[in-house]
């Protein structure tokens, strides 16, 4: 561990929520839940307006509308949400080298490297500075924790929250963490606690009075020591720029279960696509491709087949993962289903197209592209995707403007017109088919302009 607190941990304040917030001015300072809103949906985060009715993060959304029924529920938008990570995380690079990524929202950043910080006044002048630059360019807060460890700077951004900075001085961080609860200590998760608690150990000093030796004949060897040592506020753990990606994947949770085979064959296909491009995207190719599948009972199926090489072809994926499906039974049906494509490399495999079996044509690649398209014999209320009008997206209309959708139903569609940079705006009600309104993309927060709205 380090001499002085150098070590910058970042955590946006309650991230997707507070976003959804800045851009949609009549949700400003009232209960928000981003997340799946259909009956089997999770919340992903609550503004903390929300968390005041007991909302938390992986809660079943069904819960939270019991707690927080007149919460807004929101569909999240991972688009928008990127563009501002990356902004926050140009700003962390902007003052050092090593920073690494946890999350969209969450980062940690060595100030030592590039001599950012050389004593705990410089280092809380760096945080402050980095807080009011994120809030001036994108109007969202975010939480600092500075100390001279990974494991500490995280703690104190943790009580730091919201819209904090605390820095911990060296030699004040056992005191600090004694009184604790065990489980702000990485790898204290719900099992180990309770295990813990059993035995009579519920805070950080209790912890560390047990002992090593103790603590090994409780968790094992590997996890007993490494949290002796953390307990006694001792964490090596580099700040590592690039965290290696061991896997690209993506799945859906169904609200009603799939029964149809050839509605899941389609989501299959569907999902494969989404998990190339994401695989595109971050610049990889696999050679492992993994199906998940999660029956009307809950138990879950996984099956992989591994290729001669690493591919990024859509239809060598979607051939290899209709290939694994035909090895699961769906009979009773379907509520989640999962692609994903594991031994990553950075180049391709130029002749695996061939190992698709009945490879397809381009024209058939581009067509399973398409969202819109209905597998072959499925009726068309089983195969066609979810409306394009869900809670909280973009819309533009043709007289009004932009807005964003605040519900859909019975073939109306309810719509806020405003954006980031407007006042609260009007409500208004329109068929689904109304051939005035379409999808829109996101007006951007970075570098928010300071006339009136852009649009």
């Amino acid at each position: 561990m380090r001499n002085q607190p150098t070590i910058l941990h970042l955590d946006m304040d309650a991230f997707y929520a507070s976003a959804e917030q800045a851009a949609k001015p009549s949700l400003r300072g009232k209960a928000v839940v981003v997340g799946g809103i259909g009956p089997r949906g999770v919340v992903a985060t609550a503004s903390y307006e929300a968390r005041r009715f007991g909302v938390r993060s992986a809660m079943p959304t069904a819960q939270a509308r019991r707690l927080a029924p007149n919460a807004a529920y929101l569909v999240p938008r991972f688009a928008f949400y990127r563009e501002i990570s990356d902004h926050v995380m140009g700003l962390l690079r902007e003052l050092s080298p090593l920073v690494e990524p946890l999350s969209l929202d969450e980062a940690f950043v060595d100030l030592e490297a590039a001599g950012a910080a050389r004593d705990e006044a410089s280092a809380r002048t760096v945080g402050t500075r980095l807080r009011a630059d994120i809030e001036a360019t994108t109007g969202l807060t975010g939480s600092v924790g500075l100390a001279a460890s990974k494991m500490l700077a995280k703690v104190a951004s943790e009580e730091a929250k919201p819209d904090g900075l605390l820095l911990i001085p060296v030699g004040t961080e056992r005191a600090l963490l004694a009184p604790m609860p065990v489980r702000v200590l990485p790898g204290v998760g719900p099992a180990t606690g309770d295990q813990l608690r059993r035995a009579g150990i519920t805070t950080v000093g209790e912890l560390a009075e047990a002992g090593a030796d103790e603590l090994v004949r409780l968790l094992g060897k590997a996890h007993g020591a490494a949290l002796y040592a953390m307990a006694l506020a001792h964490d090596e753990r580099p700040v590592v720029a690039e965290r290696e990606t061991k896997s690209v994947s993506v799945e859906d949770t169904y609200d009603v279960d799939i029964h149809d085979r050839t509605r899941v064959r389609w989501e299959v296909q569907r999902l494969a696509d989404r998990c190339v491009r994401r695989l595109r995207e971050s610049g990889h190719s696999g050679r492992t491709v993994v199906l998940k599948v999660r029956r009307y009972d809950f138990s879950t199926l996984t099956r992989s087949e591994t290729l001669r090489g690493p591919t990024d072809d859509p239809a060598v994926v979607r051939e290899a993962a209709a290939r694994l499906l035909d090895s699961v039974d769906t009979t009773g049906g379907v509520r989640l289903l999962g692609v994903g494509v594991s031994g990553l490399a950075d180049y391709t495999q130029e002749d695996l197209f061939a190992q698709a079996a009945g490879a397809r044509t381009e024209a058939d690649g581009a067509a399973a592209e398409d969202p819109a398209a209905e597998p072959e014999g499925a009726s068309a209320a089983s195969a066609r995707p979810p409306a394009p009008w869900a809670a909280g997206h973009d819309v533009h209309h043709a007289e009004h403007g932009r807005g964003w959708v605040q519900g859909s139903g019975v073939g109306r569609v309810t719509v806020r017109f405003e954006t980031p940079y407007s006042g609260p705006g009007r409500v208004r009600t329109f068929a689904v088919d109304d051939p005035a309104l379409e999808p829109s993309d996101p007006v951007s927060l970075v570098h928010r302009p300071a006339s009136d709205d852009p649009a």
